[in-house]
């Protein structure tokens, strides 16, 4: 397989191996080819899953697993996409299985799959605002209650010596604090 992709992307791919399983980077450009050639030109018919894995403060990784059932060979083929503007064509007209994975992937962090037959949301409910998986999202509900998983003293709320309550990275400030009388909210 190496020997293959080496040939056919030259500089334009890095091939990496470890644990026995080939991983091929490319730019977005080539992600459509690199993917129709995984399936025709190294027999990994298998389509196994698609990710997005966020890599701030500039990119996105696309990530999908293919497999060779011939030669029992696992293929790992990532791309990485900018987060300003998260956009890959779909694979779904190379491995149908793509469909779901794509649609998950767009919900939870943004990357918009062009050419996908039915992008629309998944898993969150409707009027869901945000990218829940992006690192960059706050989870309100680690802000309204406390993690009752407490490591110091004083997070868990039960009689223990107090600490300033510190908030999970990425929360605003003023998140989880009171309006004092006479503050409102929009400013």
């Amino acid at each position: 397989m190496r020997a293959a992709v080496e040939e056919r992307y030259g500089a334009r791919a890095t091939v990496s191996d470890s644990y026995g399983q080939t991983t091929v980077d490319v730019g977005p450009a080539d992600w459509l080819d690199l993917v129709s050639f995984a399936r025709d030109g190294l027999g990994c018919a298998y389509f196994d899953w698609l990710t997005g894995v966020d890599d701030p403060p500039e990119s996105i990784t696309v990530v999908a697993h293919v497999y060779d059932p011939a030669e029992h060979a696992h293929l790992l083929l990532r791309t990485k996409v900018s987060r300003a503007a998260p956009r890959l064509p779909s694979v779904t007209g190379v491995y149908r299985g793509a469909d779901w994975h794509e649609r998950e992937t767009f919900e939870m962090f943004g990357v918009d799959f062009e050419g996908h037959p039915h992008l629309v949301p998944l898993l969150l409910p409707d009027g869901f605002e945000g990218h829940p998986l992006r690192k960059d999202f706050v989870l309100a509900a680690r802000v309204a209650k406390a993690w009752p998983g407490a490591k110091e003293p004083g997070e868990s709320g039960h009689g223990a010596p107090s600490r300033r309550r510190v908030m999970p990275p990425g929360v605003p400030a003023d998140w989880g604090r009171p309006a004092a009388p006479g503050e409102g909210r929009d400013g």
